[in-house]
């Protein structure tokens, strides 16, 4: 059985006296276990409101959302996600806004500091675990914030473009950071980019979405073995690719 089931997912945005404005248009995929997904596409093409879809913060106009055989229809404690800012409480130490999801869900003060140790082990920030959000680098505080969500426990873990406002070298260090605890984790993960690099480096497979309302153009493979050589030909050929696919789906749509 397939992890996340998306199924003829529709939405459309009610505008006061114009025309309802559509952002998706019956969008079917197939999410499996561990699968690591990229999302791409011009820009306004729903990435984002397919991505809230999933997470339950946002309702579709048509279709459903499974994990399982369960639908989606409110936030999941199964689910988990990243924004592109950082959303950690400047008030509260690098150990507490890890710790934060447990807290609320009622662990104890030791296990959940436990929880969130284990988390900061994997990120490589113990030594920070006592700082605040205003006193880490921007790459530190986006790996605080994957570590918030992991500290849940989700089976699937939704990134919107989550290193958008790095610089081009800390993106790629936090590229090969992500993969690492991708690995280690085995979660599932839904990424949003812009960058059809990004989405090259990173995933198993890339959904292509066309022009606004963002229908599903292709789902392409990407079979490039990994780590992955951004210099090789091959890289060159997939980026090429996907670049003229959106530049078609923008005539297109």
């Amino acid at each position: 059985m397939a992890k996340i089931s998306i199924r003829h997912i529709s939405r459309a945005f009610e505008k006061p006296d114009a025309a309802p404005l559509r952002a998706l248009e019956d969008v079917s995929i197939e999410i499996h276990d561990d699968e690591f997904v990229c999302f791409v596409g011009p820009s306004g093409c729903g990435k984002t409101t397919l991505l809230r879809i999933i997470a339950g913060l946002d309702d579709a106009s048509e279709g459903d959302v499974l994990i399982g055989d369960e639908r989606i229809i409110d936030p999941h404690s199964k689910v988990g996600m990243v924004f592109q800012e950082y959303s950690l409480f400047p008030w509260r130490k690098v150990i507490d806004n890890i710790a934060f999801g447990p807290e609320m869900a009622g662990v104890p003060a030791v296990e959940r500091h436990e929880i969130a140790g284990k988390y900061l082990d994997l990120i490589g920030l113990r030594e920070f675990e006592d700082s605040y959000p205003s006193e880490l680098s921007g790459g530190m505080r986006q790996r605080v914030a994957i570590a918030r969500a992991l500290a849940n426990e989700p089976d699937l873990l939704l990134m919107d473009e989550p290193f958008g406002a790095l610089d081009a070298q800390t993106r790629n260090m936090m590229q090969k950071e992500l993969l690492q605890i991708w690995h280690k984790t085995r979660k599932t993960i839904l990424f949003v980019t812009h960058s059809v690099d990004e989405a090259v480096y990173l995933a198993d497979r890339i959904v292509l979405l066309s022009a606004r309302p963002g229908r599903l153009q292709e789902i392409i493979d990407v079979e490039l073995p990994r780590p992955r050589d951004r210099t090789s030909p091959e890289f060159a050929d997939l980026r090429r690719y996907i670049l003229e696919g959106i530049e078609e789906g923008e005539r297109n749509g």
